[in-house]
């Protein structure tokens, strides 16, 4: 079994809620925003081009998952 694999493993685990797909994306979208950011040492408009998003789309996520950019700033 691969890594992935056993990630999400964990969703299903006993007392999970219904939705897993929704759990599962946020989490991977969520992760993604924050190593963008790592990589970018915070900078949000290299951040948004390196995923692909536009910088508003991207401000607009780290608002929704309240990721503080100040902690990615060298």
């Amino acid at each position: 079994m691969d890594v992935f694999s056993e990630a999400v493993d964990r969703y299903f685990s006993p007392g999970t809620d219904a939705r897993i797909l929704s759990a599962i994306l946020r989490d991977i979208e969520k992760t993604v925003i924050m190593k963008a950011l790592e990589r970018t040492c915070g900078n949000r408009v290299a951040a948004a081009k390196m995923i692909g998003v536009h910088r508003n789309t991207l401000s607009s996520k780290i608002r929704k998952y309240h990721i503080d950019v100040g902690g990615f700033k060298r």
